[in-house]
């Protein structure tokens, strides 16, 4: 008998739970792990989050690890040389953060905000932000601006959480789920779970996107939109509900502002604004009293319609009817919208409808006994199983945070939100609106902030400028530009400092964020800029330091390098207090514990930042007499309170371990966590998981556990007074601060506006739209991340290389053959591409998979690798700034100008054939230069860590072995 192969011994394994961070899903996986090797990564059952799913990308973690792009140890830049050229040399911990600490200390105790710091998607923000704050320094932000905060505040500021990772659909009961501008890669497992859920029940299913690809593939019904014409779907929509009187009319009187009171003395100071008692509190016309009353009040009948006067004798409107008045306008209905946004009349007609029908007609009740927050007990929940989900097709227009808004209108007037079948909140959402914090302005040497550096203004007070009306921050976030610009504006960072508007910096520290390459707009220029000298001859950004985890294009511009670890390696949390991993019915939060034990010189960022605070001696990681508090990063998530009991870990908390949500620090806490597959759920009462916002069960849970302030109720703002404010600035009928600059004040009047607006795109509005005929956008791919993944071997054999995809039938109208090389024009630059052809894309709209173009030599890839050769960027087509027509608006920011988002997808294109002979990717940079002690590109991407066993057995065998064993 042939013997038994010499398969691997199972007892010298381990299997250890962590959480990926092979994207921004964070699913719990279980590794299986020998001789400080992972054998093999499985979806954790358990989990939350992913219930065992794993995705392509969570299983090639494997290959992360071994990507030959890590870096291994700290490195400067060698005396003498130029930034960018890549010629470093390594040095020890100690140097590295000795240097880094003379000079942080230099600017702390001069000039605070000397100091840009400045983060990519790391999920560790309220780390970062605190250490700013306490650093002093206001010029702080992470990766939202470039990403989706357009998405996230339209939704604070609307109805107190957002989609994304502030909400999910219901999608154990949703009836009918519309799916607007997401990309196959947002939430990846949890949304192919929940389309699965939902076709398996027989809801139906909308896609609203220019591509049909990854989700919009499986959709019932795909509606190819033009890019940044959503807004204008979503207000047509609205015009057809309110024509045909389908909207939630108890909903709106319960929930939301629709009957407040508005001041219509058009013209005047005041006008727009929120009639108001001396105490601040709304008012309504009560329909019984016929008199104005206090619109919190729970017994009162208000007016959802009607015009008033108030007891001053100035003339009032509700909401409702301003509201009414302007979507039942012609402008909006379908038959005028249609040709603008490409879909037809009487499909927007049949789905709004459609929609109304399935909230109205097939509603929920649950049974369940709740107390709503003014005291009144319910015997059921309604619901209206019609939901919606949204992301960076909305998000990254300059018209986006509008546009969002409009849709989290037809939400609310269908009363989807957070009810059964409809879009719920995820704790710790949903907040007031906004959200009680301010943005910090005040700086002082050797000084923590008062406030953090990100917040949510209600006005031109609360704006970031000088008394001149300057902005105070790097990035001109909360000035003018951007007034409500709640996750900063990274992308125009190197922009200004190397202008030194409004000021030069000293030091700009950059964390896993590819500022040169594919997380830059204008990335030729911002590579140019990197290097440029002042008159002096020193570098207009003196000082760069980069900590990444691996090769990325940016690395070899840093004067120092601080080389991170892969999230394997290390201690990590996911935290209550930063973008946990609830789920609409559970609060949940997570860490990571390092799996492995890095074979290279590295630390943890976490670890350096905890350190960084000790050396300067912040406050908040001292003691009274200067001795530090924290001794490491563990010891810090443990002991550091934001107030009495909250922490950064919500589970297992107290003395022995026996509080959730709330308790005392737990010295053993994350050993709990380990013990419990490295994540905590805190499950809702079934009394709790629905209508959050005025649930008093649920409030008051949510004030236990520090995530609101108050029990109040959290009014639904159909109505802005916020945007009202600045508008009135813009107009100059303000008592506050207000712009000086005509651009400014155009911006406020034209973009701003208490009930959502449409607007075209703003580089629309600078080019020639005959001469670009095409919308340019593009999307992550299911199967990579970012950069971060296109480095890995396993993923690289998915795809390689990023074409330019078209519309078939236009293309050939064109003479495009399908594979052919074309060049691409935009008002700032010019690339050629390799052309791909498919039926499912809008006619319009052309389009690529994101980040998969590499520079030539970094990210450990062989310097004729295809995504050098063949890949592209559309970045280098796209401006930072405003398309230049010699007025106010040439060096203003080319994002919304609200909040600052970057308009990524305004981008407008041409698109003509390449010579013959004109092939490969262009333009093309000089290689990167190969970091000392980095290996070289492996030849094979085969990963093993046994020998292979061969299974080859005889018939014989197969039929005869174990024969007669019971």
């Amino acid at each position: 008998m042939t013997a038994l192969p010499a398969f691997e011994d199972h007892d010298r394994q381990q299997t250890r739970y962590t959480t990926c961070y092979m994207c921004a899903c964070r699913c719990g996986i279980k590794v299986t792990v020998e001789n400080n090797q992972v054998r093999f990564i499985q979806g954790n059952r358990n989990h939350p989050v992913n219930k065992g799913v794993l995705c392509a990308k969570g299983n090639a973690g494997i290959m992360k690890q071994q990507s030959p792009a890590r870096l291994r140890y700290p490195m400067r830049r060698k005396p003498g040389s130029e930034r960018g050229s890549g010629e470093f040399e390594p040095i020890s911990w100690d140097e590295a953060l000795d240097q880094l600490t003379e000079r942080l200390a230099r600017i702390r105790a001069t000039d605070p905000k000397k100091l840009a710091f400045f983060t990519g998607r790391d999920q560790m923000q309220a780390l970062t932000g605190l250490w700013a704050a306490q650093f002093g320094t206001i010029n702080w932000a992470a990766h939202g601006g470039f990403c989706s905060v357009n998405m996230a505040a339209a939704g604070l500021y609307t109805m107190g959480h957002a989609f994304w990772e502030f909400g999910d659909p219901d999608w154990e009961r949703t009836k009918y789920f519309m799916l607007w501008g997401v990309a196959e890669d947002h939430a990846s497992n949890p949304i192919k779970a929940g389309i699965d859920t939902l076709k398996r029940r027989g809801a139906k299913f909308v896609s609203i996107n220019p591509v049909r690809t990854g989700y919009q593939a499986v959709a019932d019904e795909w509606v190819p939109i033009r890019p940044g014409t959503d807004g204008l779907l979503a207000l047509s929509m609205v015009h057809v509900l309110l024509r045909h009187d389908r909207f939630d009319w108890d909903y709106l009187v319960r929930y939301t502002n629709a009957p407040w009171l508005v001041v219509d003395t058009p013209g005047q100071k005041g006008h727009g604004l929120i009639l108001r008692d001396r105490d601040g509190n709304p008012l309504a016309w009560d329909l019984e009293l016929g008199d104005v009353v206090d619109a919190s009040l729970p017994e009162i009948q208000p007016a959802l319609f009607g015009d008033y006067i108030a007891p001053d004798g100035r003339p009032v409107r509700t909401v409702m009817s301003l509201l009414a008045e302007r979507y039942l306008d012609d402008e909006y209905a379908p038959e005028n919208i249609a040709p603008r946004c490409g879909v037809p009349a009487e499909q927007i007609e049949r789905l709004a409808l459609e929609m109304a029908h399935v909230a109205f007609r097939e509603s929920i009740e649950i049974e369940c006994e709740w107390t709503d927050a003014y005291g009144r007990t319910h015997d059921r929940f309604v619901g209206r199983p019609v939901s919606m989900h949204a992301m960076r097709g909305i998000s990254a227009h300059s018209n986006g945070f509008q546009t969002c808004r409009a849709i989290h209108l037809l939400q609310i007037l269908l009363g989807t939100i957070d009810v059964p079948g409809g879009h719920l909140s995820k704790p710790p959402y949903p907040k007031h609106i906004p959200p009680g914090i301010k943005p910090a302005r005040d700086m002082a040497p050797n000084t923590p902030l008062k406030r953090p550096p990100l917040g949510f203004p209600t006005g031109p007070e609360d704006l970031v400028i000088d008394a001149e009306g300057n902005p105070l921050r790097l990035d001109k976030a909360y000035s003018w530009d951007a007034p409500m610009a709640n996750h900063g504006l990274m992308h125009m960072v190197i922009t200004n400092a190397v202008k030194g508007d409004p000021y030069p910096i000293d030091t700009l520290m950059l964390y896993m964020a590819n500022m040169s390459w594919n997380s830059t707009m204008n990335t030729a220029q911002v590579m140019d800029m990197l290097r440029e000298k002042g008159e002096d001859g020193e570098y207009r950004i003196p000082f760069l330091v980069v900590s990444d985890a691996f090769h990325a294009e940016i690395v070899n511009f840093a004067d120092l390098v601080l080389p991170d670890t892969t999230y394997l390696e290390r201690h990590d949390t996911i935290s209550m207090l930063d973008r946990p991993i609830s789920e609409p019915h559970a609060a949940a939060d997570s860490i990571r514990q390092p799996i492995l034990e890095p074979d290279r010189d590295v630390r943890p960022w976490q670890e350096v930042l905890v350190e960084l605070a000790g050396r300067l001696g912040f406050p908040a990681f001292t003691t009274g007499d200067g001795a530090r508090r924290y001794t490491s990063y563990q010891d810090f998530i443990v002991n550091f309170q934001k107030e009495p009991g909250i922490g950064f870990l919500a589970g297992w908390r107290g003395a022995q371990g026996q509080n959730s949500l709330r308790g005392d620090p737990n010295p053993n806490q994350w050993q709990e966590y380990a013990d419990h597959q490295c994540f905590f759920v805190h499950h809702l009462e079934d009394s709790q998981k629905y209508y959050r916002f005025c649930n008093r069960d649920y409030l008051e849970l949510a004030r236990h556990a520090g995530w609101v302030g108050s029990t109040d109720p959290i009014v639904l703002e159909l109505y802005s007074e916020t945007q009202q404010r600045f508008k009135l600035a813009g107009q100059g009928l303000y008592d506050g601060p207000m712009p000086k600059r005509p651009e400014h004040k155009a911006r406020l009047v034209n973009h701003f506006d208490p009930l959502p607006i449409w607007y075209a795109p703003l580089e629309q509005g600078r080019v020639d739209l005959e001469a670009y005929p095409f919308h340019a956008i593009t999307q992550r791919p299911m199967f990579m991340y970012h950069s971060w993944d296109s480095q890995n071997a396993w993923l690289r054999q998915i795809c390689a290389q990023n074409f330019l995809y078209m519309n078939r039938g236009r293309a050939a109208s064109m003479g495009i053959a399908d594979q052919s090389w074309v060049w691409v024009e935009s008002h700032h630059g010019r690339i050629r591409v390799q052309v791909k052809l498919m039926e499912g894309v809008e006619p319009d709209t052309v389009w690529t998979w994101n980040a998969l173009g590499k520079q030539s030599g970094a990210w450990g890839l062989a310097r004729d690798a295809d995504e050098s050769r063949k890949g592209f960027l559309l970045n280098h087509l796209i401006s930072e700034l405003l398309p230049q027509r010699g007025d106010g608006l040439d060096n203003v920011t080319n994002s919304d100008p609200i909040t600052g988002q970057a308009a990524w997808y305004d981008l407008r294109v041409r698109i003509t054939p390449a010579k013959p002979g004109e092939v490969g990717a262009w333009p093309q940079f000089e290689p990167v230069r190969p970091l000392p002690g980095m290996p070289d590109s492996p030849d094979q991407v085969r990963y093993q860590t046994h020998r292979r066993v061969n299974l080859r057995r005889s018939l014989w065998d197969v039929l005869t072995r174990g024969k007669g064993r019971a």
